[in-house]
């Protein structure tokens, strides 16, 4: 891990295209801006990990899961067979 010491208003690079600012140091805290192409995602950390564990469950389901499509696809089938 790089360690760095940053003033306020000092800034760090990340690459050609991003750029970290120190904006405000308190008590116990440092606010971070950053400047970062709209395609870079941007999370504090504990909110990428909720995301993470959502894409992974999202995409390991259970066996019943394709069971439970597969019948809520039929009924969709045989309600539009209805209509026509």
């Amino acid at each position: 891990m790089l360690v760095l010491t940053r003033k306020v208003n000092e800034k760090v690079r990340l690459g050609d295209d991003i750029v970290v600012t120190v904006v405000q140091l308190e008590k116990g805290s440092v606010k971070l801006g950053f400047d970062a192409p709209k395609h870079v995602p941007i999370h504090r950390d504990e909110v990428y990990e909720k995301i993470r564990h959502a894409n992974v469950r999202s995409a390991t389901g259970s066996p019943g899961d394709i069971e439970d499509a597969a019948k809520i696809w039929q009924q969709k089938k045989t309600e539009n067979r209805r209509e026509t």
